[in-house]
């Protein structure tokens, strides 16, 4: 981050995470919470990754690496993907974006390095793919909110993408930024990423534009209200992409690729044995408390925060012990399973319905 935005931000009181750099709050996240759900509300998620993949074998490597299809992709367009090992456990969920000469990666923060590490070790001599981390080279903002489509168009940009990951290249005040539709979340919104020298410029034009700032309190709060998994809490080696309610991010038709066989077989045979759901708990517990149903347990909570509307956690529940409403015990407190929007399962087959 440069201090041009750093400053910026600083004015706004940012306050900074000093492990990871990411900002914690503006001090203001109950006015931010409003915005995400009325206006419109800017996050920096400059500190998530960003990794650079080129060269002619570009879309066939990812396409072989990944659970998505990439080799119909065209520049302009993009998908969410999963990175998994051998045997389907999850590694992180990405989101790529295709350009003309190159696709961008946008990865988990601490997913950066495991990434760059487990990409190399699938390049073999011959393949023509290069990787870079251009992180530090560069930005990334993400705006939420039904308010964010007005704000851009404000700023002069009057054609804008509409399928989620698709993208564009724009100006705004000078600066070159990529736009690309989808916030993140399932909350409208769009995903910016500049050279990291566009930063100040690009923060101060969204937020004199009305984009009310938030850090990752809120972003926290909002992930998981609405369900997004991610690693070291839901998407660990413990559970793969289909347990994690990540079907949209699979293409079950496109062939081979690390872990297509297992994942293949558990969506042929119906073997997902557990899955993940939102639970309106009663009382704070920490993650991996276990989920208890009839005295036995079923599950283990992964995430917790705190909302407005009370406590709210994901967890992983046997496939054959809940569904929506059903009541559990967790800690020493009540939960109730309920749908969270991120989620996706495939519609029951008559076998399992009848």
């Amino acid at each position: 981050m440069s201090e041009t935005l750093h400053d910026c931000q600083h004015q706004h009181g940012a306050v900074w995470n000093e492990g990871d750099g990411s900002i914690l709050s503006f001090g203001n996240d109950h006015q931010a919470l409003k915005a995400v759900q009325d206006g419109v509300a800017i996050c920096d998620r400059t500190h998530w990754g960003r990794l650079q993949v080129s060269d002619h074998d570009r879309l066939a490597f990812l396409h072989n690496q990944t659970t998505n299809s990439f080799k119909t992709l065209k520049p302009g367009e993009g998908c969410e993907s999963v990175f998994v090992t051998s045997t389907a456990r999850t590694i992180d969920l990405v989101s790529a974006y295709v350009t003309e000469d190159s696709v961008l990666l946008l990865v988990s923060p601490n997913r950066r390095q495991q990434l760059m590490s487990w990409c190399d070790r699938y390049i073999f001599f011959g393949d023509k793919v290069k990787i870079e981390d251009i992180t530090a080279q560069t930005i990334t903002f993400s705006l939420l909110g039904p308010e964010s489509l007005p704000l851009l168009q404000k700023l002069g940009i009057s054609e804008l993408p509409e399928p989620t990951h698709h993208h564009i290249t724009t100006q705004i005040k000078g600066q070159t930024v990529r736009v690309a539709s989808g916030s993140g979340l399932t909350t409208p919104g769009f995903t910016l990423f500049a050279d990291i020298e566009a930063g100040a410029d690009l923060w101060q034009a969204l937020t004199e534009q009305g984009a009310c700032p938030f850090g990752d309190v809120v972003w926290e709060q909002v992930r998981v209200t609405e369900g997004r998994p991610k690693p070291d809490a839901e998407l660990t080696e413990d559970f793969n992409p289909l347990e994690a309610g990540l079907w949209q991010t699979i293409s079950f038709d496109k062939g081979c690729y690390i872990g297509q066989e297992t994942i293949a077989r558990l969506n042929t045979y119906q073997g997902v044995k557990q899955q993940l759901w939102g639970i309106q708990l009663s009382e704070t517990v920490p993650p991996n408390t276990p989920i208890i149903l009839e005295e036995k347990k079923v599950g283990v909570l992964t995430s917790l925060v705190e909302t407005a509307d009370g406590l709210l956690g994901l967890g992983y529940v046997k496939t054959k012990a809940g569904d929506v409403g059903t009541q559990v015990t967790v800690g020493q407190g009540t939960g109730k399973l309920k749908e969270v929007p991120f989620l996706t399962y495939p519609l029951p087959t008559s076998d399992q319905t009848a």
